[in-house]
């Protein structure tokens, strides 16, 4: 595409003078550009890409984005909001890809993982070609590919789009973090469907205020438009328990569907039932009661399958089709995983990190436990300081036996966060081992017959990172390892 062709699309700019050299694509890293790339210079929170914009040239950078002049040998195009203008340009770059696929949005504090992955199964089991772009991967139709961010940057995700609809994806789920959509990450998605999962406390060391984390998720919602495209519905799947959907609701023109346990709502679930093995309960809609039953285990478990099926139904797909997809679930890794090496007690992996999903998490727990509850759990370094003692005070108060310990310290002193979070119980019974692989073994060796372990804070994650550096770490194989020592 010719960069005037291109610019097009952009405005307003300062007008510049120069060529008009074919570009054959957008870089926002100078290490990835190449000749004829377009270089888009970003200024972050830790880099300015202003700075490498004339190694870009060097690595052939046929013009320059930039928010200040540059004194370069190719067109310097400057616009006041670069991050702003890449959402644009990469739109137009790869062909407003997002406008061919049917795009389904995911957004919550908790659930957003496993909501999507719900989504896409029972999509795929319709036939569908799906595509998926969350907190674990990124998957292509069927190809998966690592991911750096929950939501990745604009001009990766409009590639990634690009790539979905060259390779005949027909759907796509993706989870949209709070920060993606404070920072413009997903301007220039055309969603056809935004999910809203649940809000709790969470990230206030980026948003400050619950109140800008309350705003930041409804973007979504306010962003789904207000035109009524009879042929390609816009639908808001809102979770009717949380207060928060009273806000979302005014803040969208699109169809409403709301699901729920407690509150009346299009799709409710009555009549729950758990054990160890799996939960049912019957699902009371427009359609009529139906009988669910599922693998998974846990009230929030339910939640997040009855946001699915309001997904699934926003996106034309039948109720019964729906809920055998359902029944087939077997789970997702790091959320309520079991580990299984042969012991006579129960160990469970789950990403739980804030203080809302670590209370859901043992409350299921408790509804099996038959002996003592031991909770391994830590908080992450360089995050929100404000959710320490709450975590601690959850993990005293539902556990029996509770196990302060590192999370991902980054560059925080561990012993300093366990005294972060020991605050909050003052006359609390807990151990504190800043060591996770030590907390785990710790915990294995003093389960007995018919207990409960339950690790939180990291799932999926197979790394730990202390410090300024990232090592090899999962819950999984040191909870096995663990095992097999005793």
């Amino acid at each position: 595409m010719k960069l005037h062709t291109l610019l097009h699309y952009l405005h307003p700019f300062k007008p510049f003078g120069g060529d008009n050299p074919e570009i054959v694509s957008l870089e926002n890293d100078s290490r990835q550009v190449k000749k004829g790339s377009l270089f888009i210079c970003i200024e972050g929170f830790t880099v300015d890409g202003h700075h490498y914009a004339e190694t870009a040239v060097q690595n052939g950078a046929a013009a320059v984005l930039a928010e200040r002049e540059l004194s370069l040998n190719v067109p310097v195009i400057i616009v006041k909001d670069t991050a702003r203008a890449m959402a644009v340009l990469a739109d137009a770059f790869y062909g407003q890809p997002s406008q061919q696929l049917h795009l389904i949005g995911i957004t919550g504090t908790n659930g957003k993982t496993t909501t999507s992955h719900l989504i896409e199964k029972i999509l795929a089991d319709a036939g569908k070609s799906t595509g998926l772009i969350g907190t674990m991967y990124t998957k292509v139709a069927g190809e998966t590919l690592e991911t750096k961010n929950t939501t990745p940057e604009s001009l990766t995700l409009q590639k990634t789009f690009a790539s979905m609809v060259e390779k005949k994806v027909e759907a796509a789920v993706m989870e949209v973090s709070s920060h993606a959509l404070d920072e413009g990450r997903v301007h220039g998605c055309d969603f056809n469907v935004a999910v809203f999962t649940n809000l709790t406390q969470d990230h206030l060391d980026y948003h400050k205020t619950m109140d800008e984390y309350r705003r930041a998720k409804g973007l979504l919602f306010a962003q789904l438009g207000s035109a009524f495209y009879h042929n390609k519905p816009k639908y808001a799947v809102l979770n009717a328990d949380d207060p928060a959907s009273a806000e979302y609701r005014k803040s969208t023109a699109a169809q409403i569907l709301t699901y729920a346990i407690d509150n009346e709502a299009d799709l409710r679930a009555v009549h729950i039932q758990m054990d160890a093995r799996g939960t049912s309960f019957d699902l009371v809609s427009p359609f009529g009661v139906h009988p669910v039953a599922m693998q998974l285990i846990g009230k929030f478990s339910v939640y997040n399958v009855l946001a699915a099926i309001g997904a699934a139904l926003a996106s034309g797909l039948e109720l019964e089709a729906i809920l055998e997809s359902i029944s087939t679930v077997k789970g997702v890794p790091g959320r309520f995983e079991t580990v299984d090496a042969g012991q006579d007690f129960s160990v469970i992996v789950d990403y739980a990190h804030t203080p809302d999903s670590l209370e859901n998490a043992l409350e299921t727990v408790k509804e099996f436990a038959e002996g003592r509850i031991f909770v391994v759990v830590g908080c992450g370094g360089d995050r929100d300081r404000t959710k320490r003692p709450l975590m601690a005070k959850i993990a005293c108060g539902l556990a029996t036996d509770a196990v302060f310990t590192s999370d991902n310290p980054r560059s925080e002193d561990p012993e300093e966060i366990l005294k972060d979070m020991a605050a909050g119980v003052p006359e609390g019974n807990y151990t504190m081992i800043a060591d996770r692989k030590e907390a785990i073994a710790y915990s294995v060796g003093a389960a007995g017959k018919g207990d409960v372990i339950l690790i939180a804070g990291k799932g999926h994650e197979t790394y730990q990172q202390i410090g300024g550096q990232t090592f090899d770490f999962d819950d999984r194989t040191a909870a096995r390892e663990a095992i097999q020592n005793r």
